[in-house]
């Protein structure tokens, strides 16, 4: 059944019109059009109930709303009965596409770039553009509104006084466990992205590097299926053979446990050299990682490369200046 907002959607469209208007609730408003210049618009990431007002008008009065998929934003403009131009603009045309959208610009056009979900420029193509707009010396304007980051992290029940985004992690496993090793560094809750496809891989990794952290898996946030699961990595890890991969993730992970310190190289290795001479390099990688503070996948390492000195040589380390 056709709503009474994608009807009229359709007839402006067929009959060419360029009324600068949107429907809201079967209320017909005008959109008087905004002053030349690149609006970044921010649309919904799940509900497209979440939109603002202002981004409804604005959407509504510029010329052309560049965005990463037509057929996505489309169902957002029928809903609300916007008949602008879309035109599209992602990673793979932006480098033709740049260009055209300058040249508007240069002629006083009014350009909305939007992406498939939440706010422009994260975790995609969009700053260089906002960049080259800013260098011809034209005007950039936000209209701010959703944002999956935010919305993860406002419902992950963790600190949120420091927050690090790292967006989307290296799809290889050893790139991907390489960087979590640098992210476990950060003094901050961190914010990730992640695919269907990869979760429950991650998930494992975050268990061998960061597993005394919480975290919070959320998945398809503010759509129908949204669902939240907050506990320890190790528990997150466990768990994610039954995990439901279908949908969009986010991953937010606590900062390390108060009061925790991560012990020097050098604690680190007489830790292990006493320990190595007692127990097998399992037994000692896994005291050392409890202890240090540091990734199971470091102190593994460091711990290979200890063993393979002479008995002698491991006894005679520990305490020495």
């Amino acid at each position: 059944m056709r709503t009474k907002a994608s009807s009229i959607y359709r007839s402006n469209t067929e009959a060419g019109c360029s009324n600068r208007t949107f429907s809201v609730g079967g209320h017909v408003l005008t959109a008087p059009r905004p002053v030349p210049g690149l609006y970044l618009v921010a649309t919904p990431i799940g509900n497209l109930g979440d939109i603002t007002l202002r981004a409804l008008e604005t959407l509504a009065g510029v010329d052309i709303i560049a965005c990463e998929d037509t057929r996505i934003t489309r169902r957002l403009t029928e809903r609300y009965a916007i008949t602008a131009q879309l035109k599209p603009y992602h990673e793979h045309n932006a480098a033709l596409a740049r260009p055209k959208i300058l040249e508007k610009l240069a002629q006083g056009a009014c350009v909305a770039l939007v992406s498939d979900a939440g706010t422009p420029l994260i975790s995609d193509p969009g700053f260089k553009l906002v960049r080259e707009v800013c260098a011809a010396g034209h005007s950039v304007i936000a209209v701010p509104g959703p944002s999956s980051v935010l919305t993860a992290l406002s419902v992950a029940g963790l600190p949120t006084d420091r927050f690090f985004f790292e967006g989307f992690l290296p799809a290889k496993q050893n790139a991907r466990r390489a960087r979590l090793s640098e992210l476990a560094r950060i003094d901050a809750t961190l914010v990730l992205f992640e695919s269907g496809k990869r979760v429950q891989d991650t998930l494992r990794d975050l268990a061998e590097i960061m597993a005394a952290r919480d975290a919070a898996i959320c998945r398809e946030l503010t759509k129908m299926h949204e669902d939240i699961t907050r506990a320890p990595i190790g528990q997150l890890a466990k768990a994610a053979a039954t995990l439901e991969t279908r949908g969009e993730f986010v991953l937010v992970i606590g900062p390390p446990p108060a009061g925790a310190e991560v012990m020097g190289q050098d604690r680190l290795d007489d830790l292990l050299r006493t320990s190595l001479m007692r127990d097998s390099v399992k037994d000692a990688v896994a005291h050392a990682v409890e202890l240090s503070g540091r990734p199971r996948r470091e102190v593994y390492a460091r711990a290979l490369e200890l063993a393979k000195e002479p008995a002698e040589q491991i006894r005679g380390g520990h305490g020495e200046d």
